[in-house]
């Protein structure tokens, strides 16, 4: 992310997390629209702005990948044959080819070009529709778009694909059902909603170390808690003592001298900061998988957004953290939400609003969840409804985004930065 922040601040990014058969993080897509064109595709049609969206987006949205993740990238034709795609790395990016794409002679020479430089192809979008046979032979992905679709039509589909040897993406999969259906049908990715939701296992109950870490975290959320308790707790933890040096140390912080001791650490955060990043380091340790760990990031990338915003509007900032850190506790622990808040003492507008009730504070919860659902029309809708200014809101969504791979210890050293690679010639 840039120092000045100034290209940021007219880019919404949102990054959608792929899976695999394992439910391991494959990749992800990621998704841009400008603040400045309200209702439009992410892709704009002036050169040099498309150019810095991409740009841009991918270098914030790349910050905070594990080694060997995908970064699936829209196209539209006119990028595809001005060679775009080169300025971005081929082992690291897959070329997503937007279904608005028809398979024109120049098209399929620019897509033979990439392939020809180790770029991997995806179609995106697919519904069984005519006329993608020249696309469909050279794609090595073809995203199946499952949403709204029967089981006897997602079969004909798998059928209808099958003889061209690619691999296929579920995407738009919002319930387990489907999900299960196309993993059984041969499917090798899987994109969609259903992976924030919670899968309830009948008579499962929260652990009581579950159950300690959740008051903790809500102790947290009052400003007359004791932050030497907090020191305590750190102390006698190696994994927090080693994940709190590890960050105070990082980049994000620019310090001289390297801090060696726990206590020299929480005096530099203060207890303010202290507070926060336990916070966000107790919520990771309640995901213990790759598909519950995307879940912490994205809730801690809310918090940190909600009380950006907290602090340009009077909202109360502390409140405000907690309602994005606690939005998605239902899909990590695997429960009800209202099981999870019936033992969680919380604020009755946070808790109305998590649970889906009416609330001050529910409307800001939907606009988060709109940013990662990446459906630009609802999001214009529910800026102009808080009375947001969008080129803000925009420039703290990307920092909290950043700052949410820093508190994780997700960032990728600029020296492990993919480079990206130069364009072949003609």
């Amino acid at each position: 992310m840039r120092s000045d922040g100034l290209e940021l601040e007219s880019v919404f990014v949102a990054r959608q997390p792929i899976f695999d058969r394992d439910e391991n993080i494959w990749g992800y897509e990621l998704l841009f629209r400008s603040s400045q064109q309200a209702g439009t595709s992410c892709i704009v049609d002036d050169d040099n702005a498309t150019s810095r969206v991409i740009a841009d987006g991918f270098m914030l949205a790349g910050d905070g990948l594990s080694h060997g993740s995908k970064l699936l990238i829209n196209f539209p034709a006119r990028m595809l044959v001005e060679d775009a795609a080169f300025a971005l790395p081929p082992d690291m990016c897959v070329i997503e080819i937007l279904e608005t794409v028809r398979p024109e002679p120049e098209v399929i020479a620019a897509l033979r070009r990439l392939k020809d430089a180790g770029y991997t192809l995806a179609l995106d979008d697919f519904v069984g529709q005519p006329g993608f046979e020249p696309i469909l032979g050279m794609a090595d992905i073809v995203k199946v778009d499952i949403l709204g679709r029967s089981p006897k039509d997602v079969i004909g589909l798998y059928k209808q694909l099958k003889p061209y040897g690619c691999k296929l993406l579920a995407e738009k999969i919002e319930t387990v059902k489907i999900y299960e259906l196309t993993r059984q049908l041969g499917f090798e990715f899987f994109q969609g909603f259903f992976f924030c939701k919670p899968t309830v296992i009948t008579g499962k109950k929260i652990s009581s170390s579950e159950l300690s870490k959740l008051q903790l975290l809500e102790r947290l959320g009052h400003p007359d808690y004791d932050v030497n308790d907090l020191a305590q707790i750190i102390a006698v933890d190696i994994s927090l003592s080693y994940r709190l040096l590890r960050y105070i140390n990082s980049a994000a912080f620019s310090l001289r001298a390297k801090i060696e001791s726990v206590r020299q650490a929480i005096v530099l955060l203060g207890q303010k900061q202290l507070a926060q990043w336990l916070r966000v380091v107790v919520m990771s340790d309640l995901s213990n998988t790759r598909k519950t760990g995307e879940l912490a990031f994205v809730s801690a990338k809310r918090a940190r957004f909600l009380e950006l915003m907290a602090a340009k509007t009077g909202m109360p900032s502390e409140s405000m953290f907690l309602l994005g850190l606690f939005s998605l506790l239902d899909a990590i622990l695997g429960q009800p939400m209202e099981e999870v808040m019936r033992d969680l003492p919380l604020d009755d507008d946070i808790r109305d609003a998590l649970l889906g009730k009416n609330s001050k504070v529910l409307d800001w919860l939907k606009l988060v969840e709109t940013f990662d659902r990446a459906d630009w029309e609802k999001l214009d809708a529910a800026l102009d409804k808080l009375h947001l200014d969008p080129e803000s809101a925009a420039k703290s969504h990307a920092q909290a985004m950043a700052w949410a791979a820093e508190i994780l210890g997700l960032s990728t050293p600029e020296d492990e930065a993919p480079k990206p690679r130069a364009p072949s010639a003609r």
